[in-house]
């Protein structure tokens, strides 16, 4: 059976953020076994695994990817909606738009120190729309 929901985050400012609880919150109650999958339907943010417990590492991931893709270079052609805008498709396509999780006993089969970002790459905040979908 594949049950799937859509729902919208509330604004993100821009850098890392854990949304594991927020997204598990607008869901029905888990299978005991079987797979989640979130996707997020926009081109200047993204979805990514990693540590939850330490605030400092979405941080220094913030650091590196505006390191890696800075915003206002000359090469840029795409500018119309803002310096940051180009480098926040850039970063999306690094990050990826989707991450597929194991269910295990009615939970997420997480590591100790995972959840789920929301890795937002645009000066101004949005509303952001995720496809939830969950096999069993």
């Amino acid at each position: 059976m594949i049950i799937q929901h859509e729902l919208t985050l509330r604004p993100y400012p821009r850098g890392f953020h854990l949304i594991t609880q927020e997204v598990l919150h607008e869901l029905p109650d888990l299978p005991t076994t079987g797979l989640f999958h979130l996707f997020i339907k926009h081109t200047s943010a993204g979805l990514t695994i990693n540590e939850n417990a330490d605030p400092s590492v979405r941080v220094d991931f913030e650091s590196v990817f505006n390191h890696l893709v800075p915003e206002e270079q000359p090469y840029l052609t795409h500018t119309i909606e803002g310096p940051d805008d180009m480098p926040a498709h850039i970063k999306s396509a690094l990050v990826g738009q989707s991450v597929t999780i194991p269910i295990t006993h009615g939970r997420l089969n997480l590591g100790t120190w995972q959840d789920i970002y929301l890795c937002e790459f645009r000066n101004r905040a949005h509303p952001r729309k995720l496809v939830a979908t969950l096999y069993h």
